[in-house]
């Protein structure tokens, strides 16, 4: 088009030509459609162009054909007008759909952020905020705090009985649930307070507050409340529990994670006191978590360096006074020569999974110390090893024990697994199995502490338990308690018409050794004839018995 534009110039008026008129709609369109090079050339060629026209019209070397103006002259230029016209219209109204296409994009994008951000902040199934804007929600009330001369606190709702849920009816009827408590527990709060998802089952309250923490208490409780009020998902009826902890902001600790975490220590302390309640962090609290966490470290080193050893308490027959059996417990002393506590560190070892290890080593140590003590002279000693519900959680106990009496070369009917009530409750099949293969190895089992648990009798039929042993807390008072006395009489009578033998536990008195034989028990255990002593104490004691 420039170039015919320019010939027609040529062949007529020259720069008084009508054509000329058509190069600014040309320049208009390089300058929309085409790139920055192709603008500036164009421009280029028509300013050259028109030099030129000029130049050689003045130097005579170019005659223009002008002609007398006509009516065909102006159809002409109203040619050249309409069409750049039309042209630079249908350019803008291309432009301007663009411009339409390109605000539609942008609003789009605009609410992409805004979902974007919202599913970054907000939790999806219960629209509460999640934990990373919780955080940001925390600095915000922290602030308006400070404004106000008010304190902050963080309360944790950590539910109790939420797992069955998910177990029973599936993660769907976990997720309404969740749903419904959480617009339960907006409902409990004011426009200055925010409820937080956390995580799972976990919630996280901010709660701004004046200087007594009676509203705190108060809110707790109702938080509680609308927590164990019955939920209707599935046409089943729900009924669960929470347990609160609440933290404080202060002046040296307001971080929002050291916050978390204390709230969350105070949550565990609520549900160490027995649930569905409430309870405010306290330093203790920290200082037990370290102790608890430098024991854990000291455990581990003990076990690898073989820090523990056995003690062995001897049982003893009521009717002939001899020796029958050892019960092996286990020892841990430090390097200045304190004993650590087994009820310190048998629950650190059971939680922390470092019980399996160590149970196999009692087992083994056992074993042997039988076996030596067997080859002194007392081929009938057996010995009797308490057992975690964590030894048979991988499967591995029948073949620990068997290594263990191989090793040894004791016959299996010398060993003898205490067990407590909570263990054969728990998963009864799967332990039922591992204790049948023992069974019909030859090792015998006795009920721990009978008594103070389940005390289910079909537990006796169903594991082939052969001993009762009867806890320490119905013997210790039973010639200063008549309540004791009728209850002692009958767990013995029914283990004997069940083919059970008695043992009793925490005997520290002739006298109570003395009712008991009276009363039928089997054997005896406690203070009254020794405490728990090393292996060479309790071959002393075998020599020395009548």
């Amino acid at each position: 088009m420039t170039i015919m534009l320019s010939a027609l110039a040529f062949l007529g008026a020259g720069m008084l030509d009508y054509a000329l008129l058509g190069y600014p709609g040309l320049l208009m369109y390089a300058a929309i459609l085409g790139s920055v090079a192709l603008f500036y050339s164009l421009l280029l060629f028509v300013l050259a162009t028109c030099t030129l026209l000029t130049w050689l019209t003045l130097s005579g070397l170019l005659v223009p054909h002008t002609q007398v103006l006509s009516w065909f002259d102006l159809i002409f230029v109203f040619i050249i007008l309409t069409v750049t016209a039309m042209s630079v219209y249908l350019m803008v109204k291309d432009m301007r759909n663009l411009m339409k296409v390109l605000h539609q994009e942008n609003i789009k994008v605009k609410q992409s952020r805004v979902k974007i951000e919202r599913l970054a902040h907000y939790d999806l199934l219960t629209g509460l905020p999640n934990r990373v804007f919780g955080e940001q929600l925390y600095l915000q009330q922290l602030n308006y705090c400070q404004e106000k001369q008010l304190q902050l606190a963080v309360l944790f709702l950590d539910l109790d009985n939420f797992k069955p849920v998910n177990d029973a009816l599936g993660h769907s009827a976990g997720d309404i649930l969740l749903s419904q408590l959480s617009s339960r527990l907006n409902s409990c709060l004011n426009e200055q307070q925010h409820v937080i998802r956390f995580g799972g089952d976990e919630f996280l309250f901010l709660v701004p507050y004046e200087q007594s923490t009676d509203s705190l208490t108060v809110l707790a409780n109702r938080i509680i409340t609308e927590t164990v009020k019955p939920f209707n998902i599935m046409h089943t009826q729900l009924q669960i529990s929470g347990s609160v902890g609440i933290a404080v902001a202060s002046a040296d600790d307001d971080e929002f994670s050291v916050l978390c975490r204390k709230a969350d220590m105070a949550m565990y302390k609520a549900k160490e006191d027995g649930r569905n309640t409430f309870r405010f962090y306290d330093s203790h609290m920290d200082q037990a978590n370290v102790d608890k966490f430098n024991l854990l470290q000291n455990l581990r080193s003990a076990i690898n360096s073989r820090q523990f050893s056995l003690y062995y308490q001897p049982k003893i027959s009521l009717r002939s006074g001899q020796i029958t059996s050892v019960e092996a417990l286990l020892r841990w002393q430090q390097a200045e020569g304190r004993f650590v506590s087994p009820t310190e560190f048998i629950p650190l070892a059971e939680s922390s999974g470092l019980i399996t290890e160590l149970g196999a080593w009692v087992i083994d140590e056992a074993c042997q110390a039988c076996a030596r003590i067997r080859r002194q002279g007392y081929p009938h000693l057996r010995i009797a090893v308490n057992l975690s519900y964590v030894q048979f959680k991988n499967g591995q106990l029948e073949h620990v024990i068997k290594q263990a009496l191989q090793r040894a070369a004791l016959p299996a009917s010398s060993l003898e697994l205490e067990l407590t009530e909570s263990l054969l409750i728990d998963d009864d099949d799967f332990i039922k199995r591992q204790l049948d293969a023992l069974s019909t190895l030859g090792v015998t089992f006795a009920i721990d502490d009978f008594g103070t648990g389940y005390s289910n009798l079909s537990y006796l039929r169903s594991f082939n338990a052969t001993t009762l042993k009867i806890d320490r807390s119905f013997i210790m008072s039973l010639c200063q308690s008549e309540r004791d006395e009728p209850l002692v009489k009958a767990i013995i009578q029914m283990a004997a018409s069940l083919g059970l033998k008695t043992v009793a536990e925490g005997i520290e008195d002739a006298q109570t050794a003395q009712l008991l034989t009276q009363l039928g028990c089997d054997e005896g255990q406690g203070y009254y004839w020794a405490p728990a002593l090393p292996e060479q104490s309790i071959l002393t004691m075998l020599n020395t018995q009548p």
